[in-house]
């Protein structure tokens, strides 16, 4: 006896599980969100959870010296970050976001498991230092290093391919055909924020204690845990979840536009934009349902090649012919590299958040009462602040930008960009102020030849740059996911995200860069970042970052000036923007 055929509505670009078309009374957008979210709890929780403590550990543990450990805390930051991109080409275009999530947290809680192993077994540590007899410590061997760098960068692989895809899968679970369902998609990227800065709080305040008070295999153990859950509630979703098909990577497009310009680059171009080749002129239906024709502009004009009609190519392909609706899109992308290029210095100076404000945080006093705070648990100041300026934003500023900038969202996501980078100028003069304040401090008190003498000078002085920092970061972020959102071209909804969080990466090896560049040149005379902080100037770097901010923002002023909003651009044309992406208030 065969079954009713059910006449419910489908949606008509999403599978189940099994690949039927879906039907909304099978699943639930916010339930199946819920679950992804819960994944990105976890992944931010681990991330965050190794790397804010992550530098205490390698100068305290393992021995290694300040610059060092400094480097490596970024480099396992970027490199995480760095591989987001990695992840978002694997799903685009061979597993797709659920498989993406699924085998990348696996290969995270493996990393974290081998790090939690690392930490338990006396013989992947050096023996503990006694400065009341030693001169020295002895740093890890090269063995155990080898062990601890596998660890890290497996989690940082994990982390990659995870982040790259949560979001992305996130909004497949909602219908942006549907009003209804697109405004819940909109509450989805909000409550996507709140969670991964949820995951931050608990990862400086819970986590960094028990490492520090419990030990380590206790604080990596939980996250290898946590990792383990999230998985397990993630996977336990899988016959509601949508299904989005395969669309393959946008830098696949844009390759092939480059290398077909450079195939044709002696060809003469038309002076009638009308004669390249276009979604007009194709007949795949679904491509022009995918892609939105864009007008012919005038700048780069070299990538038009890649649309001249070739007689001379029997059997065209992408690689040899595009439409000049794929040039486009790329052009798109070009003029927002300069915006790109200038919001990377932000999160140099966001990465010393991590490293010496921390290492600085040890040196100081940390009670209150009789209670002694983790020296990473500071940068609970860096998180709250970013929670605490989002409702200040929303309630005080908008209502104030819509009046005297008279624009409806407050202020354009270009010029929150350009506020976050000023208040890194502001956390940078801060951090500079307090550590000239913390050595004249050890030096009155004789304590610059012990590295690890309690300076009596109580710890909330570092406060300031971590609060400017953290606002800083909430305009930042914001105004770069909003931009990326906003100006990628809708066929290219991942690179929206690969872009900003490349930023990131960027900024985490240019700090990198920076520190081995001042060590090497200033080592053998008056060391800025020796092992002992107490006999460093420490100070001068965060001048040195103060100024290549200064010199940052001006260059990002004329860009931010330079550059027009693609609605606008489209606008200009006569041409209505469709299915914007949803935007953050």
């Amino acid at each position: 006896m065969s079954l009713p055929i059910t006449q419910e509505k489908t949606i008509h670009d999403a599978w189940d599980y099994k690949g039927r078309p879906v039907q909304p009374s099978r699943t639930d957008g916010w339930a199946s969100a819920a679950m992804i979210l819960g994944v990105e709890a976890c992944e931010r929780l681990i991330t965050l959870g190794i790397a804010v403590n992550l530098v205490t550990y390698l100068t305290g543990t393992m021995h290694l010296g300040n610059a060092t450990s400094a480097t490596t805390v970024t480099n396992f930051l970027g490199t995480s970050f760095m591989l987001c991109l990695l992840g978002g080409f694997v799903a685009d275009t061979f597993l797709g976001r659920y498989l993406t999530i699924g085998i990348f947290a696996t290969i995270q809680a493996i990393g974290v498991t081998i790090l939690t192993i690392s930490t338990v077994i006396p013989s992947l540590r050096p023996p503990k230092c006694n400065w009341d007899r030693d001169t020295t410590c002895t740093p890890a061997s090269g063995m155990q290093l080898t062990i601890l760098y596998l660890a890290l960068y497996l989690t940082a692989l994990g982390t990659g391919g995870l982040k790259s895809s949560v979001s992305g899968f996130g909004s497949d679970q909602f219908d942006d055909s549907d009003p209804e369902e697109k405004s819940r998609m909109t509450n989805f990227f909000n409550w996507f924020f709140f969670c991964i800065n949820i995951g931050s709080l608990g990862s400086v305040t819970i986590l960094v204690y028990i490492q520090d008070n419990l030990g380590r295999g206790w604080g990596y153990g939980i996250c290898a845990c946590a990792i383990v859950i999230g998985l397990v509630v993630f996977l336990s979703g899988t016959r509601r979840y949508r299904f989005k098909k395969l669309v393959g990577s946008p830098l696949t497009q844009i390759a092939a536009v480059f290398v077909a310009a450079w195939k044709k680059r002696h060809l003469v171009l038309p002076s009638d934009s009308s004669l390249l080749f276009n979604i007009d002129d194709t007949t795949e239906g679904l491509n022009k349902k995918r892609k939105q024709k864009l007008p012919h502009s005038k700048e780069f004009r070299f990538l038009d090649r890649a649309a001249i009609k070739n007689p001379s190519c029997p059997e065209p392909n992408k690689w040899n012919l595009a439409t000049l609706t794929d040039v486009e899109e790329v052009k798109l992308v070009l003029r927002m590299l300069p915006i790109w290029a200038t919001t990377i210095i932000f999160w140099t100076v966001y990465a010393q958040m991590t490293t010496f404000s921390v290492s600085q945080a040890t040196t100081m006093d940390r009670h209150i009462g009789k209670f002694q705070i983790p020296p990473a648990s500071l940068t609970v100041f860096f998180v709250a602040s970013i929670l605490l300026t989002i409702p200040v934003y929303d309630r005080l500023i908008v209502p104030i930008a819509r009046k005297v900038l008279k624009n409806p969202q407050g202020l354009t996501p270009l010029q929150r960009i350009a506020v976050g980078l000023f208040l890194s100028i502001i956390a940078m003069i801060a951090a500079a102020l307090t550590e000239i304040k913390r050595l004249r401090t050890a030096s009155s008190h004789g304590l610059t030849d012990n590295p690890t003498a309690q300076i009596p000078l109580t710890v909330f002085w570092l406060v300031p740059q971590f609060l400017f920092v953290g606002a800083g970061e909430a305009f930042t972020y914001i105004g770069q996911l909003d931009f990326f959102l906003r100006e990628c071209p809708k066929g290219m909804k991942t690179m929206s995200t690969g872009l900003f969080l490349s930023t990131l990466s960027l900024g985490f090896f240019v700090s990198s860069l920076l520190v081995t560049m001042v060590h090497k040149i200033t080592r053998n005379k008056k060391p800025w970042l020796p092992d002992n902080l107490n006999q460093g100037r420490l100070y001068n770097f965060y001048w040195l970052l103060m100024i290549l901010s200064c010199l940052n923002l001006a260059i990002y002023l004329v860009f931010a000036k330079w550059y027009v909003y693609k609605d606008n651009r489209l606008a200009d044309e006569g041409i209505e923007l469709e299915d914007a992406e949803p935007t953050f208030h």
